[in-house]
Order: structure tokens, then C-alpha cells, then sequence
């Protein structure tokens, strides 16, 4: 963040988009490290976007990795709760539900969690299987959350919840897009034709070829729903690019015309390199279709040898 911060100060960023896994395991005490850390860059606070990962609401436990999490537990609303609470403590504002019928964006996130925060309070502080079951609902209606262009070619931003509801720690990486969501994405799409859209979502759409060891890692952590969500986005692939985390891969290409970045991890280490991150710039080419610009690597070794330096 605070290299994120001088790159800020140096060239003014319009978003910071955070694709999910902001904690290990959804626990409390991780989302208030994670508040405690962007407490300390307001300046980024109104540029940042969050969405839901796979540890943030499907990791059960990580101490005890075969513990079952029933379909009906209050604990898996709770972790999604906390991640709604992220979610809006950045975007309240600014990110627009879809109306029932999908046909336009519709009320604002905070005014939309206004008549059901005093029911989300209870729930934290006492749970039940009545409330759990109401907010659970709640979450499954929100996504996809919109960030409107601000002109009519502007540029949008659309966070889905990719992360299948999964009850094993087998499972827990899996995702799926619901046909309702995807019904939901296209109709802001066409609410705005002219637009160009930040598509956002943890789960990769497709498995990255890669070299492998581990039998771990050859297991398929991709959308299980994938093939068909790219042909949902076909119709639109000249004016969106697809943005998600989950894999820890570094990949930046595209699938027939749709445009597709998948970010490495800014704090694993899964070798002697360093962690990195992108800056992406966007823009439109003569003929309104999304153009993605050679990105900006950040190596945070090496912006930490020069901090100290």
C-alpha cells in the first residue's frame, strides 16, 4: 500500500481494484488488520474497489482443513457479512444494485443495506438460523455490484461474486457464475452501449497452461461454469476486460477478443522472486473498443532495497 501510495502521488490512480482473498480465512481479526493497514492511505480509500475471494467466505478453518461447513451454518453467512462489510466500507456509495427486473442499475449499495443493517447487526452479535437464512439471501442478490461510467462512453466496472457456495475444504476454491448474475451483467451492458466495462471477479475463467508438481496445483480451481460464461461476455469482448485474482498467475492476454488479466499476488512467495504488481492504463481506439495499454510492473523488492536505500 504505501508503494501503491508514491505511485499515487507521482501519477494519479482513478481505481484500485482489490479481486478477492483479503484474508485467510474470513476471520474477524484479519478484516481488522486489513482496515487497520488501509486506514493508514486515505488518499487511496476512494479509489479502492473489493470484491469477495474464495478465503474470504469459503475457508473454514484453516487449522482443522477437514471441517465440514453445513449448507445452512450461520457461520458461512457471517463470513459473507464480513466481506458485504468490506465491500461497502469502500463502495457504499458508488456501487449501484441492479434493479429486480435487471433492468438498470438501481439504488446505491448503502441505500440498499440501510433497512437491513439493523437485522445484519443482530445477526453478529447473536446469529440464528432465521436471520443467517434472510442475509444470506440478501448476498446472493447484490452481484453483480456496478459502478456506472461516468459517461455514456464511459468507463464501468462491474464486481461479481464468483465463489461457489461449498460446504469442504476440497471445494472451498471452487467457483461458478449464476445464470441470474450473468443475466444481470449483460443487462448493465446493454443499460450503457456505448460503454466500456471492467469486468471483476476472483476465479479465473480458464485453466492457464503451466508447468506443475504438486498434485495440488493440478487440480482445476477455474469457474466450473467458465466455457459459458465466456460465451455470456462474446457478444461484448471489444469493450470489456475481464480483471480476477485467485490463481496467483501472471497472465495478461486474451481469449479470441476478450481481454483478460489475471493478477499475481502482491504478498505470496511462492518462489525467490519478488512479488509484484500491475498499474493498467485503458483507453478506446478510433472505434470505441476497449484498448488495454502495456502496463507499469512494480517489483516490491526492489521498492522496499530503494525505501531503505
Amino acid at each position: 500500500m504505501a508503494r501503491l501510495e508514491a505511485e499515487h502521488a507521482a501519477r494519479p490512480l482513478d481505481l484500485i481494484l482489490i479481486t478477492g482473498d483479503m484474508t485467510d480465512a474470513g476471520r474477524s481479526g484479519e478484516w481488522a488488520e486489513f482496515f487497520d493497514i488501509l486506514a493508514g492511505h486515505p488518499d487511496l480509500a476512494d479509489r479502492i474497489l473489493v470484491l469477495p475471494g474464495n478465503h474470504d467466505v469459503n475457508v473454514v478453518d484453516r487449522a482443522n482443513p477437514a471441517r465440514l461447513d453445513l449448507p445452512f451454518s450461520p457461520a458461512k453467512t457471517l463470513r459473507k457479512m464480513r466481506a458485504l462489510s468490506a465491500m461497502a466500507a469502500f463502495g457504499a456509495d458508488r456501487l449501484r444494485v441492479m434493479s429486480a427486473s435487471g433492468a438498470e442499475p438501481g439504488l446505491t449499495l448503502a441505500a440498499t443495506l440501510a433497512p437491513q443493517r439493523q437485522a445484519i447487526e443482530a445477526f453478529a452479535d447473536q446469529g440464528g438460523f432465521r436471520l443467517s437464512n434472510q442475509l444470506a439471501r440478501l448476498w446472493d442478490e447484490l452481484f453483480p455490484l456496478i459502478l456506472p461510467p461516468a459517461g455514456e462512453d464511459g468507463l464501468g466496472v462491474a464486481i461479481l461474486n464468483s465463489n461457489a457456495d461449498t460446504n469442504f475444504s476440497f471445494t472451498n476454491a471452487l467457483g461458478m457464475i449464476p445464470v441470474g448474475q450473468a443475466r444481470k451483467l449483460t443487462a448493465a451492458f446493454d443499460q450503457y452501449p456505448k460503454a466500456r466495462w471492467i469486468v471483476a471477479l476472483h476465479h479465473h475463467l480458464i485453466e492457464y497452461p503451466m508447468p506443475v508438481a504438486k498434485f495440488s496445483e493440478r487440480i482445476g480451481t477455474a469457474l466450473v461454469n467458465g466455457s459459458w460464461f465466456q460465451r455470456v461476455l462474446k457478444p461484448y469482448a471489444e469493450r470489456v476486460l475481464v480483471m480476477h485474482g485467485h490463481r496467483h498467475v501472471d497472465w495478461i492476454g486474451a481469449c479470441g477478443k476478450l481481454k483478460i488479466v489475471s493478477a499475481p499476488s502482491p504478498v505470496m512467495k511462492p518462489d525467490s522472486k519478488p512479488t509484484h504488481f500491475y498499474i493498467h492504463a485503458l483507453g478506446a481506439d478510433p472505434n470505441g473498443r476497449l484498448a488495454l495499454m502495456r502496463p507499469t510492473r512494480i517489483d516490491l523488492a526492489a521498492a522496499e532495497k530503494s525505501a531503505h536505500d
